[in-house]
Formats: structure tokens, sequence, C-alpha cells
């Protein structure tokens, strides 16, 4: 599946190329990273993998020898089992400023590893890959956001029923578990989570406590798109708070959870500052909580958990293709006013989403967006979205639209 699928990131790959001295593309294992890295163009590209034990033997011994190469670029996969070889990948590129010398992909987040120190300031780019988006997976663009922002809704998209939404968020974007069926795709779910809990975990950290981390997976699958609330989460683990922080910073360290932070403006002073926590894809969410699709088109709080973090999934890959120009965000503030996601552009404007679950929509749903629109935007151009699962899309108002899930990839 990967090897046939256009992965947005490659033209930003592409681009740091040509500009930066060091490449650095991260996100979890089976994600695409090394089928990506492996097919871009050019031929004067050498490729090492620290997956192979001998690799990383020799990476420990002569770390300036392991990073030698006769190509223009030496890709190395898996850096994050190599530490060492960072400050001497920095020395090197001091000495020789020509861009592209290196990509280095990593399935841990390395700037959250203990022990790693040198930051590549400056020499590096990083670039974050995700998991399949339903874009990618049907061979579409990134342009949702750029629309979204200019109201450019008439194009024309495919129907997307309830269902139909259910599924694709059940099934999630892993490439490998992508096009298997429920049952086997929640056995590959389960064996992904339980290699990332036996192999990888053990190499970032000193975590012997497997079955509390594997518990920690599981609730926090079941609180996902909600605030994050540690002495809840711990609740029922008998974890002291500082320990189960440490806990879900692995999980993150992993990229198998992310946590988003709300919006703020200094100058709206009632804005929340507790964070969202989320999946990093719906399809774990479908797999650890054992659900099935005729059950959870039932369970309303359950389908709406599900699509809320597909679209997160969806939106965090749109804004990670956008080049810089867009950050995502929640927001909440003390009167209890949310909204499911702010993207801010680099300009200023900004972009309110809402997800709902449901086929229809009524004027209340829009309440928090108008709201924001007329009184925490700050005069910053303004436009907010009801995304749901119809099929129409049409306005409710100066900047207020409801949009049908399916534009999010047309």
């Amino acid at each position: 599946m990967a090897e046939m699928l256009p992965r947005w990131q490659k033209q930003s790959i592409e681009t740091a190329m040509g500009e930066r001295r060091v490449l650095l593309l991260a996100g979890p294992r089976q994600c695409g990273k090394t089928t990506l890295v492996r097919h871009l163009d050019g031929e004067n590209v050498e490729y090492r993998t620290l997956d192979d034990k001998i690799s990383r033997e020799l990476a420990d011994v002569d770390p300036l020898e392991f990073i030698n190469h006769e190509k223009g670029m030496l890709i190395i996969d898996e850096v994050q089992k190599a530490p060492d070889l960072l400050p001497v990948i920095k020395m090197t590129v001091d000495e020789n400023t020509q861009p592209g010398q290196f990509l280095l992909t990593g399935s841990s987040n390395i700037r959250k590893l203990p022990g790693v120190t040198e930051s590549l300031a400056g020499r590096v780019a990083k670039i974050r890959l995700r998991t399949l988006t339903e874009g990618e997976i049907r061979s579409t663009g990134p342009g949702f956001l750029g629309r979204a922002f200019d109201q450019d809704f008439k194009y024309q998209w495919e129907s997307y029923g309830r269902g139909e939404l259910i599924e694709a968020a059940a099934r999630g974007g892993y490439p490998e578990a992508v096009g298997l069926g429920e049952r086997a795709r929640r056995r590959w779910h389960t064996d992904y989570v339980e290699s990332l809990l036996e192999r990888d975990l053990a190499e970032i950290a000193r975590i012997k406590d497997h079955d509390a981390m594997r518990r920690l997976v599981r609730i926090l699958a079941a609180w996902s798109s909600r605030f994050v609330d540690l002495s809840a989460i711990g609740g029922g683990m008998s974890i002291q708070r500082a320990t189960l922080e440490s806990y879900i910073n692995m999980l993150e360290t992993m990229f198998l959870v992310e946590r988003l932070q709300p919006w703020s403006d200094t100058d709206y002073g009632r804005v929340g500052k507790r964070r969202k926590i989320f999946m990093t894809d719906s399809g774990l969410i479908f797999s650890m909580l054992r659900l099935s699709t005729d059950r959870i088109r039932r369970d309303v709080d359950q389908s709406g958990k599900l699509l809320e973090n597909f679209a997160f999934n969806e939106l965090a890959s749109l804004v990670d293709a956008g080049g810089g120009q867009y950050e995502l965000h929640h927001y909440r503030d003390r009167e209890k006013r949310e909204i499911d996601f702010i993207i801010t552009r680099d300009d200023g404007a900004i972009l309110g989403i809402e997800v709902k679950a449901s086929t229809t929509v009524q004027r209340s749903d829009f309440r928090h967006l108008k709201w924001f629109r007329d009184r925490a935007a700050g005069g910053n151009p303004f436009v907010g979205l009801v995304l749901y699962c119809g099929k129409t899309a049409g306005s409710f108002g100066e900047g207020l639209w409801l949009v049908p899930f399916g534009a999010m990839w047309a």
C-alpha cells in the first residue's frame, strides 16, 4: 500500500534536501518512512539502517567512519538507536555546509529522548510523517486548508455516509493494516502496540512495568479527544502523578499519543490552558477498545470520539503538509465555550472547526464559532466550519460554513 500511494510530505522532503544540511523525518513505526525515503528521486543517495544489528555495532564502535559516505546524501534509518551519531553529524556539517548531506529517520521523537543533548539547531529541518491520511489513500492533494481559509466550498466531492466515515476512522492509516479485515486489523494493531512496548520502549526508557503501560494505552484510547486529567487517568492504576506523566511522555515519544495545546491569546485572560489528548491513529482507538462497526454506529458517544480523533489525524497531517504556515490548537475558556480545533495561519487568519458525528446540524451548533468570530478573533480574519456526516455544504452566516467530512480530501 505505502509503495503505491503518494505521500503529502514528499515535496517538503525534496525542498528541504535542497536547503538544509540535515533532514530529520520522524514518525511512528510502520507509517511508511522507509518506503518514502527509499523512493526519493536521484541515484546519488546511500542508505543504511540501524535496525540492522551489525550496522548498530559499527555506528557505536566508529561513528565517524559510519557516517562517511561517497554519495551526495546518506540516509540513516532509525537514528534514535544510535544517538551518539548526532554530535558526529553536527561536527561534519559544521565543516561542510553543503545542503542535503544527511537524511535521518526516527521512530522516536529524538528531541525527547533521555541523554540526547545535540539539537543540530540551525542545521536540521524536522519533518513529521504520520500514518496515511484518507486523502493519501484516495490519492488527493492536501489543499483543504487553503480552500477553507478562502471559503471556497464550490468544488465537487464524493459523498460519504456516516457508516462509511466510521469505517474509515476504524481502519486508520497504518499502511500494512489498511487492507485488512476488522478482526485481522485488530490483531495487527494489538501486535504493533505490544512490539513497541516490548522492544522500542526498552531502548528509550527503563520502564519495567509493561502491564501498566498496556493498561495506560487502553485508558488513553478511551480518553482520546478529552482534556488531560492526570488525577482521573491515574486514579484506577495506583500510579503516582509524576510516574504517570513520565509514562505518557514515553508514549508521546513513540508517537502513540499526542497532546494538543490550547489556543491562547495574551489579550484574552479567560482562555483555558488544559491540553487535549489524541491517539495518533484513529484505528488504534477502535482496536484497543475492541469496538465493532455495528456497535459503534449505534453509540453516539463512541462514534463522536472516534470521528473527532479521525478529524484530528487528518487536520494534523494537513497542517504538517502546509510548510510551516499553519498551527493546530483547540479552544476552551472558563465559561466552557469550546471549539474542537483552531488552526492559525502565519498571516494571523484563524480557522475554527467543530466536528459533529451526525448527519444533521442546527444553528446552535455554530454558537461557539459565532462567539469566537465576534469576541475572540481580535480583528483577525475568521472562518468557522462545522464538519458533519451529511452531504451538503452551505453558509450559516458571515464566515460560518457547514461542510461534509469528505471535503477534507476532495
